[in-house]
């Protein structure tokens, strides 16, 4: 699919869309980044806060007064937020970004050149790679139970090392929300985030939804960003595990994957029961409610 759309007068080109929940150590770096970053294009920078309870929305409006600040009364998820910052939105093109990302003064203008050279393509995803210039995997192919395995053990690191070299675009089945340029038709076009889900896999959701609407996804390794990952989940590392089963789960059956959510049931299955069998020596009381929430969970899949 192409997309017939054109910039819209008096309104900017590009449109930068955060949600931040509780992540005030990261924002200084990312929004002092994204001030470089966007100066000389026309683009708005939108911040959507999830009733974070550590100060962020009081420094955004201190310090970084040009951002356009929403504060919801609630935490509203990740694709929720994401959506009303879109809506609230003015840009031909918006990109999606986490607030643990620090974005170069070029990468902006060198993905937005990319995707308007190409009216086939729905989307873009920079090479994200971490603080010490690790690389991390922000794209993918097929999603299902077995092809996750493959990924994570096997491309993952033969991507890591051949990412190192590679500045070859390359054409692909999913891109990572962290930093995430996507046309607006495109975007309109597939729906939206789907609310459903809370945390994880709705960023490889919409990206299969723009895919099945006939536009291309294209991984540009040219263009690096640094992100730290994870920071709005590393203080609820057993519920951030939770979440995310509960939404592997929702995204296999949506898209009516069978086999994988057979697999990914029975797999969960065994998890609780090995949980279970050394729960006399388990101490670790979070470790026992991620196992009661594995358990509310496949209980709800089986209702």
């Amino acid at each position: 699919m192409k997309a017939t759309t054109g910039p819209r007068k008096n309104e900017p080109e590009l449109s930068i869309v955060i949600v931040n929940y509780d992540d005030r150590a990261h924002l200084p770096a990312c929004l002092s980044s994204l001030e470089k970053a966007v100066s000389g294009l026309s683009a708005e920078v939108i911040l959507v806060d999830n009733q974070s309870g550590d100060g962020s929305p009081e420094l955004v409006r201190s310090l970084f007064p040009w951002v356009r600040l929403i504060e919801n009364d609630k935490n509203v998820g990740y694709p929720q937020a994401n959506n009303i910052g879109f809506r609230q939105s003015h840009g031909e093109y918006v990109l999606f970004l986490n607030t643990d990302t620090v974005v170069p003064a070029a990468a902006p203008a060198a993905l937005l050149a990319e995707i308007k050279a190409r009216p086939e393509v729905g989307a873009v995803g920079p090479t994200l790679v971490h603080e010490n210039g690790r690389f991390q995997v922000s794209f993918g192919k097929k999603v299902g139970f077995l092809s996750e395995i493959r990924q994570k053990l096997i491309l993952n690191p033969y991507y890591r090392i051949a990412l190192r070299h590679s500045q070859k675009l390359r054409a692909v089945g999913w891109l990572s929300g962290a930093c995430l340029l996507a046309r607006r038709a495109a975007v309109e076009t597939a729906g939206l985030f789907d609310e459903g889900f809370f945390l994880y896999f709705e960023d490889i959701d919409l990206c299969r939804r723009i895919t099945d609407k006939g536009f291309k996804l294209v991984f540009y390794p040219a263009v690096r960003i640094s992100h730290v990952g994870g920071a709005a989940t590393s203080a609820r590392r057993w519920q951030s595990r939770l979440e995310y089963r509960r939404s592997q789960l929702r995204f296999y059956r949506k898209h009516n994957f069978r086999s994988s959510l057979r697999l990914l049931r029975l797999y969960l299955k065994l998890t609780v029961l090995a949980l279970g069998l050394g729960a006399s020596k388990q101490r670790d009381e979070e470790r026992k409610s991620f196992r009661e929430g594995l358990r509310r969970i496949l209980a709800g899949e089986d209702a």
